[in-house]
């Protein structure tokens, strides 16, 4: 019983983490974003491909933590199921 507990509690801060990460990056990847379609001089076509390419990777990254969050998520349900029955 104890150690079920233990295990949700640690998928819970696992489902967490994931999500602010996920966040994290997804706000990154808005400021990388913005960085490449705001006008400014003196910014060549090479650092507009460079940020746009970074901003394709954290929404990437973002995805993926978003995607861990939400396996976690199923996996304390489950687990908190069977500790019910």
């Amino acid at each position: 019983m104890k150690n079920s507990r233990t295990v949700v509690s640690h998928m819970l801060a696992k489902e967490t983490d994931y999500k602010r990460f996920g966040f994290c990056l997804l706000f990154v990847g808005v400021f990388f974003y913005l960085g490449s379609v705001i006008p400014q001089e003196g910014k060549t076509l090479l650092d507009t491909y460079v940020m746009m390419g970074a901003t394709c990777l954290m929404l990437l990254v973002s995805a993926k933590f978003f995607s861990l969050s939400l396996k976690y998520k199923k996996l304390r349900s489950q687990t908190e199921e069977e500790d019910t029955i």
